[in-house]
């Protein structure tokens, strides 16, 4: 029996992966992509995304994925609603084995597993995401103009979030569980000489009160020295206690930095691994955004297009 041998296997989607589909499928590749436990990547959890260039009036996240998916299938992308479990990459060709055991080899792997904001593990994180709780400022900030919002966390993230919100906010209020902040000094100067940014300190976010048809209301607060609870209005909490690289499957086997990212070469998306390439925010921890991650996707395709072709 034959033994099917993928020109390109992509784990992931998102707007990176479903790029990489994209070309790959235009070079008459065939790619075959595993869309893993978030078909359409964090853009499925975002409301409207408006700074995505070619739609002046805004598009639903979940939309604008669908439609990155029906493009790719239209030049032959096979997408597979399955998670990959385990690769091997010791040898030619690459194994990956999905969540159902099936084994599938390729000449070349694209990784595009993302990054996933950390959460706090409150009931209502998920379901109001996108409903007044966010985990970008970059991405959502527009939304809140003239409001009063919160922000969570205490390292250059938060600051950086907390002083990029003040563009836009009308009041931003940082809630952290101590008294000193863990970010750089030049962060906490910055957050500091900006009137409109406001101090919770030995708090923390113990619950979120609102819902998808009402938005968020307020946030029960809780006093870590006193263990007072009480509630806080807000019309808007962003999360900024970091991002979390979706890269413990390649533990051991790709390079990474001291936080998980994957390492990539140069200005291209060569991993130490001749044959697999890494694009999007799973090797992007500082930009982060759906534009640059699809033009990740891209130059990972024209790289493994390359590599077959030598």
């Amino acid at each position: 029996m034959s033994v099917t041998i993928h020109n390109v296997i992509i784990i992931g989607s998102g707007p990176a992966g479903l790029t990489a589909a994209i070309y790959a499928s235009r070079a008459n590749l065939n790619p075959i992509v595993f869309e893993g436990n978030q078909p359409g990547g964090q853009l499925t959890i975002t409301t409207e995304v408006e700074n995505y260039p070619g739609f002046p009036k805004g598009i639903l996240g979940p939309e604008m994925m669908e439609l990155f998916r029906e493009q790719a299938k239209r030049f032959g992308a096979k997408c597979e609603f399955k998670s990959i479990e385990k690769v091997d990459f010791s040898k030619k060709p690459f194994k990956v084995v999905d969540d159902g055991g099936e084994e599938y080899l390729a000449e070349t792997v694209i990784i595009s597993t993302g990054a996933s904001a950390k959460m706090l593990g409150l009931p209502k994180e998920k379901e109001l995401m996108g409903y007044g709780v966010s985990a970008c400022a970059t991405c959502d900030g527009f939304f809140f103009k003239g409001k009063d919002i919160h922000v969570v966390g205490g390292g250059d993230t938060a600051m950086e979030e907390a002083t990029f919100l003040t563009k836009f906010a009308k009041s931003v209020t940082l809630i952290h569980r101590r008294q000193e902040f863990r970010a750089s000094k030049i962060m906490i100067e910055r957050a500091q000489k900006n009137e409109k940014i406001k101090y919770l300190l030995d708090s923390e976010v113990v619950d979120i009160v609102g819902t998808q048809d009402s938005h968020i209301k307020s946030l029960k607060v809780k006093n870590v020295k006193t263990g007072a609870v009480s509630d806080v209005p807000t019309q808007g909490f962003f999360l900024a206690i970091g991002h979390r690289p979706n890269t413990d499957l390649f533990k051991g086997i790709l390079n990474m930095d001291e936080n998980g990212y994957l390492i990539t070469e140069g200005t291209s998306t060569k991993t130490n691994i001749p044959g697999v390439f890494a694009c999007g925010d799973v090797q992007d921890s500082y930009y982060r955004q759906a534009v640059t991650a699809a033009g990740s996707g891209c130059m990972a395709a024209i790289d493994a297009e390359r590599f077959l072709a030598h």
